[in-house]
């Protein structure tokens, strides 16, 4: 189960849930890194506050924010968001999902973002089989990725997406998400009074190796 599902799954409350699915942010304001992606003035920035998202395959190392910038989209959203994992998704999944967004389109007059996680798992037929649905509009991609795009996906869907790059968290800003953790008191630690030594607070942070659900 990713941190995707457990974000949706609250039955058990939150303190049931991981601190890094509970300390998720849930708009852009709350978004921290990536002002090169998503800032104000910035094309996927726009899009995202404009509800204009295009297909995108994003490339970036884990806990750089991926799966939380889909969240975010989801959650803003007037069209249909859904959501697969590559590694249990076959042909006929993406085809299912197709006729769906076709439906919803003919019946409700509302779109489709289909949100793939480590679409780079998809072999090369599958691959192929977002071709025509993404070419006509049937639905928009996004695909996530931790592996480089331009070696794992096929030429013809990278031609049809933009490949939007994340970075690494910064230090500042691992050590920002982790002191918001210690201080939330509806989902962090805020009402447990946990204070950090300095020395641990850096070992936190370098240990992290920019990545936010690590720390």
């Amino acid at each position: 189960m990713s941190l995707f599902d457990l974000a949706e799954e609250r039955a058990g409350g939150l303190e049931q849930m991981p601190l890094a699915a509970r300390m998720r942010p849930r708009s852009l304001e709350e978004f921290l890194g990536q002002e090169e992606i998503v800032g104000p003035e910035t094309f996927v920035g726009r899009a995202i506050r404009l509800d204009r998202v295009p297909s995108m395959i994003w490339y970036g190392p884990p806990g750089s924010g991926k799966t939380t910038l889909a969240y975010i989209i989801r959650a803003g959203t007037k069209r249909h968001f859904a959501r697969m994992s590559a590694v249990e998704t076959g042909v006929a999944d993406i085809l299912h999902a197709a006729e769906a967004a076709r439906l919803r389109q003919q019946e409700k007059g509302q779109g489709t973002i289909l949100f793939v996680e480590e679409i780079h798992r998809l072999n090369k037929g599958q691959q192929d089989r977002f071709l025509p649905f993404v070419e006509d509009g049937t639905f928009v991609l996004i695909g996530s990725t931790t592996e480089n795009p331009f070696f794992h996906l096929i030429p013809p869907l990278l031609s049809r997406c933009r490949v939007v790059v994340f970075n690494p968290l910064r230090d500042e800003q691992i050590r920002t998400i982790v002191e918001r953790a210690l201080a939330d008191e509806e989902r962090g630690y805020g009402k447990e009074e946990i204070a950090l030594e300095p020395e641990a607070m850096e070992h936190l942070v370098v240990n992290s190796a920019g990545d936010a659900r690590h720390a």
